[in-house]
């Protein structure tokens, strides 16, 4: 599976929410937001799948290797969060905010990074 995106996020996150925590195995998923049409997939495109939690937005990843790949209802949404894990490129964008931090466990600790929270999403 390979995929292309523009060379900046319009936003990048740790999100904590109860389905990412499922999906990521741990305390959520690290995203980087951009326009769902800018993505372009270059190879694998038959080997994406997506699940449509209960409540939520559809999560999407690789039939073969399970990688998880996009969030936020790709691809019928306005708007994607692209897994960071997924990206091979390196880059320089850091995460400004942790979002559903109502959904952090008693056993998670969030780190003092000085980072905007959110109870849930951002508005």
């Amino acid at each position: 599976m390979r995929f292309e995106l523009p060379d900046e996020f319009q936003a990048v996150v740790f999100c904590h929410c109860a389905t990412c925590k499922k999906l990521s195995g741990g305390v959520g998923t690290a995203n980087g937001r951009v326009r769902t049409e800018t993505i372009r997939l270059l190879a694998g495109d038959d080997l994406v799948r997506t699940y449509q939690p209960d409540e939520g937005t559809a999560k999407t990843f690789c039939s073969v290797c399970g990688s998880n790949l996009f969030g936020g209802g790709w691809p019928d949404s306005e708007f994607t969060s692209v897994r960071l894990s997924a990206i091979e490129t390196p880059f320089d964008q850091r995460p400004d905010a942790h979002l559903y931090v109502r959904s952090v466990a008693p056993w998670e600790t969030l780190p003092d990074d000085g980072l905007e929270r959110f109870e849930v999403g951002r508005t």
